[in-house]
């Protein structure tokens, strides 16, 4: 659980929200488009919305 905790930490901080991720899309930042996939694996973080 901590793991989920830092990933949507992270992902709060950039401003980017679980599952806003646009398919094929492109992100110039690579870490945002890490957090997008990793996040996309814990289909339940998209539930605490």
């Amino acid at each position: 659980m901590q793991r989920q905790e830092l990933i949507l930490k992270k992902m709060k901080e950039k401003g980017i929200e679980v599952g806003s991720g646009i398919p094929n899309k492109k992100y110039d930042n690579k870490e945002v488009y890490e957090l997008i996939h990793i996040a996309n694996c814990f289909p339940e973080l998209r539930e605490n919305k």
